[in-house]
């Protein structure tokens, strides 16, 4: 007994190192790009490809260029802009998801299942498919170029409600019972969502704040189209495209790395704060109701 208790210990110890050696070279290989882009954004020598790895002169220039050098591109600038779109689409699609989660989770109305089945067929279809219909539409209300953040802005928060889904299944978990007994106290439904279920449903809201800052922070489709080609309207992910045009890319290939990682931080500083409450709200808005 003993002898067949040991053979399982080491079974199970060298499937765990197995497992471990496996986990290890994938996370090696998904973090050579970002560490090889850290490396490139610190290298001292012009050019976009060198025949080493390793750069014979290292230096902080191209992070310091990116705010100083303004002769042909404007970092901080598209950098402001995406922030300021980032914060404003955040706070807008969260309060949207937020309510029509709950509105589907708790209310029962004539349409509901209707509504929600044509909302997530109309998700599966990719956005860039009404991107000219929609680009003409807002451009005939002047909503391009010089008001290109208002036409951003409405662009990303006009299908919001149609990313219920998870939150709602979030609120489905919630016992119905809490907003009876509330409601018997006396409490509207207003009261029961601020006061009862969002301070439960903490996961759920940096959950779908994470996900709708990422959105507007990297989108670049819609954003170049609504720039048409105007550096002064540009957003990040934009510039740092026209950073690698063939006119340009040879001396600003190091400072593209280096505007790369400085776009990369915010998201993962978000990321490691709250993944705790990220990884819960995907798994409790996991289920089917």
């Amino acid at each position: 007994m003993a002898k067949k208790f040991r053979s399982k210990k080491r079974v199970e110890r060298t499937t765990n190192i197995v497992i471990y050696v496996i986990l290890t070279l994938i996370s090696i290989i998904w973090l050579f790009p970002f560490f090889y882009l850290i490396i490139q954004s610190l290298r001292a020598e012009q050019g976009t490809a060198t025949p080493y790895f390793w750069p014979k002169g290292w230096t902080f220039d191209n992070y310091v260029k990116l705010f100083t050098d303004k002769s042909i591109f404007n970092f901080p600038k598209w950098y402001g802009t995406t922030l300021i779109i980032a914060i404003v689409v955040t706070v807008i699609q969260t309060v949207i998801v937020l309510v029509t989660s709950y509105a589907l989770s708790r209310l029962r109305f004539k349409m509901r299942k209707p509504l929600m089945n044509l909302m997530l067929v109309l998700g599966m279809f990719p956005g860039f498919m009404s991107m000219t219909a929609i680009y003409f539409l807002l451009k005939l209300v002047g909503l391009t170029q010089s008001f290109g953040l208002v036409g951003l802005v409405l662009v990303y928060v006009a299908s919001s409600c149609m990313g219920y889904y998870i939150c709602k299944g979030f609120f489905d978990t919630i016992p119905k019972s809490l907003d009876e007994a509330a409601r018997i106290d006396g409490a509207n439904r207003h009261t029961v969502f601020i006061k009862i279920i969002l301070p439960l449903a903490k996961p759920i809201i940096i959950y779908t704040i994470l996900t709708s800052f990422m959105a507007p922070w990297g989108e670049y489709m819609f954003a170049s189209l609504m720039a048409f080609g105007d550096q002064s309207y540009y957003n990040v992910a934009v510039g740092l495209k026209a950073m690698l045009d063939k006119e340009t890319a040879t001396e600003y290939f190091t400072r593209f790395c280096a505007a790369a990682v400085l776009i990369s931080i915010p998201i993962t500083a978000l990321f490691l704060w709250l993944q705790k409450y990220y990884v819960q709200g995907v798994t409790g808005g996991s289920v089917k109701g």
